[in-house]
């Protein structure tokens, strides 16, 4: 790889020491990188220059004429300067790499008067090297890509009137006005309008999400029929699609484990290469021979496909609203073996609701909900919540209470039109003298006895509401031959985890060097997403669960951590098959190049074929970046209307 290649890739793996400066300094960092990603034409004259200069020394015949073969020891000195120069960078750093043992076999060969010969494993070398710049450089061409479907102005409402203003002039509790086919430029509410919002940027659904007032709205959507007055809640990197911005920019410079294997194999190949060389011209005395044992075996699919591998899987999984914090998780996820749930908000919403009436014999539904509603009509529980919406849902309505008194842990006791109605748990009503049926024994905490003048009327079973994707990506996980197992502390019939007991429960399993995700979205599941190998927060949960989480799910859609799983299993497979791929060409072209089965020239097709074709492997994992639209549809799945917007 050329000098500038190199620092690509050294870019790809490298740690973000500033990941959270501005976003106008990652504009400027990018900006200045810009002739790193796009075709170099200097690179290209080169390589011309060196296949005209091969093709004259073709049809001249240089091993015959001594000016010729001149001419040809200059121009493949001048057309293969890149690669010397970083041979003797790499000399004075003590690196051993393929490019230097490249160089090694080009002045072997111009020594030996195979001036075409050279020349061709030049010519090979500089395609190669534009080749693979390219390709490495798609990645963070997808992010300045990204940066740029953010809108720059915006209508702020100002002293009674309709403003457009820079978007970083926007504050907090700015009313932002988003009219039809424009994307929405902040996080925030919907204050006044009403419309349909295309955000598969955010949440992967295909479906356009209506939008009224009270509903949220994420930066980078776009809004699709009617205007939108939004209340600002965060702007710029603060919004969910910035945020989605920085994980990829930090993953981009992160470093896996896995990169520093890649780093030493490619290390150990060109000494492997250099020896078998050695031995070969000592044995056969065949100058040819050892150099097509030099040139035959590359390590350079190694050294720059594993690093884009990693950064195309976090991209793919930001595709799918799955934000992977470094290429360390996305490689541990791959060894993963056992995943622990946190219920609340992870398997169900987090929000109770009645899911059963049990009215007692001769008892109407609507009596037994009418007096439910009556008793909770002052309440601020969940509960009542949950009993109140049941009711409005099916045109019940209740009467205001004369009185009410609430007892912390039991339930309530109020009077109305002189009538004692009871709402609560089972020792409630028998502490009240309330004759209950044998069958009315509660099996759950979430059972609520309704009583009225001491007469039982019936239950309402009040629970959280499971999330409809839930069951099947259990399903999908356990298909995996992953091991489930749910974590909840909401009652005593579930587990009763304490935040304590669920970091020890994980401690205990990393312990025993079992690999563990932890899922969670609460304050109490933080320990445990910080102590379990992979730690990931549902992206409605908790702030704190976000930041102590590796991976954050955008969404709460449970799916994406199946295929989020997926992604990180196909990018080991892919590196490893790199990996072994490399071993075997190399292994068995220096075996064919020392018994001269190999000329210098098909030993430099064969090295850069090889290579190019382990880097594009790599590369299927990359989202397309060939258009603004292509990015679209990669990164984010998103529809086409972005791409004339």
């Amino acid at each position: 790889m050329s000098q500038a290649q190199l620092k690509q890739v050294e870019a790809v793996r490298r740690v973000d020491e500033d990941e959270k400066r501005p976003s106008s300094d990652h504009a400027d960092h990018d900006g200045g990188h810009e002739h790193e990603h796009a075709l170099n034409w200097r690179e290209v004259n080169r390589v011309l220059f060196v296949a005209a200069a091969a093709a004259a020394i073709w049809f001249l015949g240089g091993a015959r004429n001594p000016y010729v073969t001149g001419i040809g020891v200059i121009c493949a000195i001048v057309g293969g300067f890149p690669i010397f120069h970083e041979a003797y960078e790499n000399i004075v750093q003590r690196r051993m790499t393929m490019e230097l043992s490249m160089a090694i076999a080009i002045v072997a060969a111009l020594a030996i008067r195979e001036i075409f010969t050279a020349l061709v494993i030049t010519l090979f070398v500089l395609v190669a090297e534009i080749l693979e710049g390219l390709t490495v450089g798609r990645g963070r061409t997808a992010i300045r890509h990204l940066v740029g479907l953010l809108p720059t102005t915006a209508t702020v409402r100002r002293n009674e009137s309709w403003q457009d203003v820079e978007t970083k002039e926007i504050a907090v509790g700015d009313i932002v006005l988003v009219k039809p086919g424009t994307r929405i430029p902040v996080d925030g509410v919907v204050v006044g309008g009403h419309s349909f919002v295309d955000q598969a940027t955010i949440t992967g659904e295909s479906m356009p999400a209506e939008k009224i007032r009270g509903t949220s709205v994420y930066a980078g959507t776009i809004n699709q029929s009617g205007a939108l007055e939004i209340q600002v809640d965060r702007m710029g990197r603060d919004t969910t699609f910035g945020k989605i911005i920085d994980a990829v920019e930090r993953a981009e410079k992160s470093r896996a484990p896995i990169q520093g294997i890649a780093d030493r194999l490619a290390g150990y190949l060109v000494y492997f290469a250099l020896g078998a060389a050695a031995l070969t011209f000592v044995i056969t005395d065949n100058m040819r021979s050892t150099i097509s044992v030099v040139i035959v075996a590359g390590a350079c699919g190694i050294a720059a496909g594993t690093p884009l591998a990693i950064l195309g899987g976090i991209g793919r999984s930001a595709q799918l609203g799955s934000i992977i914090k470094g290429g360390l998780y996305l490689e541990s996820l791959a060894t993963i073996d056992t995943i622990l749930l946190d219920k609340t908000g992870t398997l169900t919403y987090g929000t109770p609701g009645v899911v059963d009436v049990r009215p007692a014999d001769g008892v109407p539904v609507a009596s037994l909900l009418q007096a439910a509603v009556t008793a909770e009509s002052r309440s601020e529980h969940p509960v009542a919540k949950a009993i109140l919406k049941k009711a409005s849902n099916m045109g019940i309505s209740g009467e205001e209470p004369e009185r009410f008194d609430y007892t912390p842990g039991k339930g309530i006791v109020t009077a109305c039109r002189g009538m004692e109605i009871i709402v609560g748990n089972r020792l409630l009503l028998e502490g009240h003298r309330v004759e209950l049926p044998i069958n009315t024994v509660s099996q759950t905490d979430s059972e609520i006895f309704v009583a009225q003048e001491g007469k039982f009327l019936g239950t309402l079973v009040v629970a959280d509401t499971l999330r409809p994707e839930a069951t099947k990506a259990i399903q999908d996980l356990k298909s995996m031959g992953l091991k489930t197992v749910l974590l909840t502390g909401d009652s005593k019939i579930a587990a009763e985890l304490l935040p304590e007991d669920k970091l020890a429960f994980v401690s205990r399993l990393t312990a025993t060097r079992h690999n563990v995700v932890m899922v969670g979205d609460g304050v109490n599941d933080a320990p445990a997403l910080m102590k379990a190998t992979v730690g990931i927060a549902m992206g409605a949960g908790t702030d704190v669960a976000r930041e102590s989480a590796n991976v954050v799910l955008i969404g709460n859609d449970l799916s994406k951590l199946v295929e989020t799983l997926s992604i990180a299993r196909c990018c080991r497979r892919t590196i490893m098959q790199n990996f072994v791929g490399t071993l075997v060409v190399d292994s068995i072209g220096v075996g064919l190049a020392a018994f001269g089965f190999l000329n210098p020239l098909l030993a430099a097709f064969i090295h850069v074929s090889s290579e190019m074709t382990f880097i594009l492997n790599s590369a299927r994992l990359l989202p397309p970046v060939s258009s603004a639209l292509g990015l679209v549809r990669g990164l984010f799945s998103q529809s086409s209307t972005v791409a004339q917007d």
